[in-house]
């Protein structure tokens, strides 16, 4: 039985599905004016992980991730670059997918892009006005009225009274109420701009997500997710707009998982202390990234640093060491590892103890890999198997363990020195066999003897 934290509530629920077997869940993406973060990439790889179980648990799930691509950023990025804002964002829509595929990061069912959902936009807005929950002041901007929605603050836990506290309008706004915030922005010189009844100009952020959620998934849908920094006021106003507009309740359940820290600070490019996902690849295999993004439960903070990522390295070559050696064939056998592992993920996605399962399925593969291989090569698929709905694993071992080493060594130059060494053990020439080893070893080649034979990978 799944059971999902539900930031609404504060509480761990059990998860029931509005309908049937079917799971319809909507998650807020990148604004494209830059290339990903590796904050961004947590979030993605998050909900990755959330679509791999539900789907291994049998639901049908349709998830759906948006694109804004357009904002302010991109506008002002755009006018630094020189270039139109849907060139920039083409751009960066192509640099996102190249590093969603490299963290073998699962598509959406769905990508809707802000711009294409302009007139819904101004069929959700005009709702609002005719309800009473938005108002244009006829300077070509419309607010939405917060006050009326009796509701606001129910995600978030804040109070309008304690909002209100040092809010203030600033001198170009026609605001009746401080919190009150805009759904459609009058044009300015220089932006684009679409047409509207309140005149020229482009929406507000929040308004994007109600309207492509509700479009893509209907007024109401099972899970919302996106980042914890996403929780007020993006997500409370999305609940405020949808629900006021429609009369029914927006998402059942919200999700959102935890930042990337940097020296205790959110990892965001307004700090300008971010690492691009494109930076970090650079010096790390993917899946040691994707490890690292996984192997913390999804709501808690992971800070950064490059012991973090050592620490990922080294769990993965341990399961990879685990995998050498052994034929690929079915998973079999494990059976209490599986329960384990799926009562770990059925706890709210508890990736910490399902890591902790695979350590253990290792120890037991590496007890059976010489008193009964088959055994052993069966449980490999097993770990195989688990791995995969973290979203790892799935390499031939030589090649992670080996990843790196092309430029470094000469491969046909380790085979053959291993060859050379082999026939000096068979030889009992031991002085000629350890010479071999410190000449690879200075090559920074690690060997790995077992049973007859050798392997090998480059040194931490």
């Amino acid at each position: 039985m799944l059971t999902i934290y539900n930031t609404l509530s504060k509480a761990k629920e059990t998860f029931k599905p509005l309908d049937g077997n079917k799971v319809r869940m909507y998650v807020c993406g990148m604004t494209v004016y830059d290339y990903c973060h590796l904050g961004h990439g947590r979030s993605m790889v998050a909900f990755d992980l959330v679509t791999r179980w539900l789907r291994k648990s049998g639901y049908d799930l349709t998830y759906v991730r948006n694109i804004t691509d357009i904002d302010d950023k991109i506008i002002n990025r755009a006018n630094e670059n020189g270039e139109t804002f849907d060139a920039l964002t083409a751009r960066m829509i192509d640099a996102m997918h190249e590093d969603e595929r490299r963290l073998n990061i699962l598509p959406p069912d769905q990508e809707p892009r802000a711009t294409d959902h302009i007139a819904g936009m101004h069929a959700m807005i005009q709702t609002l006005i005719d309800k009473g929950y938005a108002y244009a002041p006829g300077n070509g901007d419309v607010y939405y009225r917060v006050g009326k929605f009796v509701g606001y603050g129910k995600l978030s836990r804040k109070k309008i009274e304690d909002l209100r506290i040092g809010a203030r309008i600033e001198v170009d706004e026609a605001k009746q109420d401080p919190l009150d915030f805009v759904l459609w922005k009058g044009v300015k010189p220089g932006e684009p701009s679409w047409a509207s009844p309140w005149g020229p100009g482009r929406p507000g952020w929040h308004i994007e997500c109600s309207v492509m959620s509700t479009c893509c998934l209907g007024d109401s849908f099972d899970i919302h997710g996106g980042g914890s920094d996403l929780e007020f006021p993006h997500h409370e106003n999305e609940i405020a707009q949808s629900e006021a507009a429609t009369g029914k309740q927006y998402a059942n359940a919200w999700m959102h998982c935890g930042m990337i820290r940097i020296n205790g600070e959110k990892m965001s490019k307004s700090l300008n202390n971010f690492f691009t996902i494109r930076d970090v690849l650079e010096k790390y295999h993917p899946e040691v990234v994707r490890y690292l993004l996984v192997a913390s439960h999804y709501r808690s903070a992971i800070n950064y640093s490059e012991d973090s990522l050592r620490d990922a390295k080294g769990a993965l070559e341990r399961f990879y060491h685990a995998l050498r050696g052994l034929p690929r064939v079915a998973a079999s056998g494990g059976e209490a590892y599986v329960e384990r592992f799926s009562v770990a993920m059925n706890d709210d996605f508890g990736t910490p103890e399902a890591c902790a399962v695979l350590f253990d399925l290792v120890r037991e593969i590496n007890r059976l890999r010489d008193s009964d291989p088959q055994a052993a090569a069966g449980l490999a698929g097993r770990l195989r198997e688990l791995g995969d709905v973290l979203g790892v694993l799935q390499l031939e071992a030589d090649d992670f363990l080996r990843a790196g080493a092309e430029g470094k060594v000469d491969a046909t130059e380790v085979e053959a020195l291993i060859q050379a060494r082999l026939q000096a053990r068979t030889d009992k020439n031991w002085a000629e066999s350890d010479r071999i080893r410190d000449q690879l070893t200075a090559m920074g080649v690690v060997l790995e003897d077992s049973k007859g034979t050798t392997t090998w990978r480059l040194a931490d």
